[in-house]
């Protein structure tokens, strides 16, 4: 039996039947390991030792163990300075010093379950090019959309955004194309539901697509942004997209006690389940630009200050974030991205509810030219600042790198 072999050359027994019982043990190892079956690792091991494996196992059988390699102690280059080492309890680069512990030790991670992929939409049947926005395109909402979202799902990506680019024919100062049960989105909405009834579709609650005059809410004479009379339209768009089968309504006109009213509406109207993700705290940024080409959604005058933030201020953040809880936000999201990183690590640190990131387009367009010009690796800057968004509290991050990062996360190449 094998448990009666002896491992030790100390034991004395009779030679004949050591012999034996070494030979009945290494047939027993030849049988469980087949030469057919070793591994790269073993076949390493022959080719540095230029002794087979089955030559090794004899050798532990009979207790003849190799010995072991003498210590690696790398030698410091010429004219390092003989110290004293310090006399430190902690040292923190010893959890740093290889990839296995680094990786054991990582704290934050990102995969693409927490990206999701905004996509320009427009009623033509090609996808045209924008110009600021490298490698990002109007997408003919019937073709160049449902391929698009096809590769996204193909690496894992199944969140969407959609932003219409509207014909300027049906932009009125009221936006009253944005809650067209036929319009360009709730028909998109459709359309991806029945080919992708698992993916996630978030949309944009706001007028500045529709609107003739660029804002997000309707202008008074004066300039005056109306803000209850926005509200009501916005209530409507909402209610429209839900019942084309939206999954989230994303508020981002940053008008005064449009959660609540959207909550109510919605609930009015028995969506129930329908998530609003609000545009908590919108700042006044200048990283819009790209976008606003994107939807030809330029403000025809002005600015959008008085309803957007001012990106000087922090607590402000905290009043924004208070009452949109209070009003039955599901999602707070804070955009800019990367230049706020302290205010989402506000929004998380203060309350309990999911947290999103708009990694906008001014950020996008910034790492896409800076990897053009070989000023710096554009992948690797892509997602180092996808990490550092997840890292400061988001959740869920938006950004244009979405399938680009989802295909480094998979380890795939990007399909052409």
């Amino acid at each position: 039996m094998a448990s009666a072999v002896a491992f030790s050359p100390a034991v004395a027994v009779g030679a004949n039947v050591q012999r034996s019982r070494r030979s009945s043990l290494l047939r027993l190892v030849q049988r469980a390991r087949p030469v057919a079956a070793r591994s790269s690792s073993e076949q390493a091991v022959q080719a540095r030792s230029g002794r087979t494996i089955e030559e090794c196992e004899a050798d532990a059988v009979a207790g003849k163990f190799p010995a072991a390699p003498p210590p690696n102690r790398p030698q410091a280059p010429s004219g390092t300075p003989e110290i004293r080492p310090l006399d430190m309890a902690k040292r923190p680069r010893r959890n740093r010093r290889s990839p296995a512990l680094r990786a054991a030790f990582q704290e934050t991670s990102i995969t693409p379950a927490n990206l999701v992929l905004p996509l320009f939409i427009h009623e033509g049947e090609e996808d045209t090019p924008i110009g600021a926005m490298p490698g990002c395109f109007r997408l003919g909402w019937r073709h160049g959309l449902l391929e698009e979202v096809y590769k996204s799902r193909d690496v894992g990506v199944n969140s969407f955004v959609l932003f219409p680019k509207v014909p300027d024919g049906l932009k009125t100062q009221t936006g009253d194309e944005s809650y067209n049960d036929n319009g360009l989105v709730p028909r998109t909405i459709r359309l991806l539901k029945d080919k992708y009834p698992d993916i996630v579709i978030y949309t944009d609650v706001a007028l500045d697509p529709y609107s003739s005059d660029g804002h997000d809410g309707i202008v008074r004479e004066d300039g005056v942004i109306l803000n209850d009379e926005t509200v009501h339209q916005l209530c409507k768009q909402a209610v429209s997209q839900a019942r084309a089968g939206a999954d989230v309504v994303s508020p981002s006109d940053m008008m005064d006690g449009r959660v609540g009213a959207i909550r109510s509406a919605l609930d009015a109207e028995g969506f129930h389940d329908v998530s609003i993700m609000s545009y908590t705290a919108k700042y006044a940024s200048s990283f819009y630009g790209p976008f606003r080409e994107a939807l030809d959604s330029n403000p025809r005058f002005g600015d959008k200050k008085t309803y957007q933030m001012n990106p000087a201020n922090y607590r402000e953040a905290l009043i924004e974030t208070a009452s949109d809880e209070a009003e039955g936000a599901d999602i707070l999201l804070v955009k800019p991205g990367l230049p706020y990183l302290d205010i989402i690590r506000l929004l998380r640190d203060n309350s309990a509810l999911p947290i999103a990131a708009y990694q906008v387009s001014g950020e996008y367009s910034m790492i896409k030219a800076g990897g053009v010009l070989k000023m710096v690796d554009e992948e690797k800057v892509m997602m180092e600042s996808l990490l550092c968004l997840r890292r400061a509290g988001a959740d869920i991050i938006l950004t244009y790198f979405a399938r680009q990062a989802a295909n480094v996360l998979c380890g795939t190449r990007p399909r052409t």
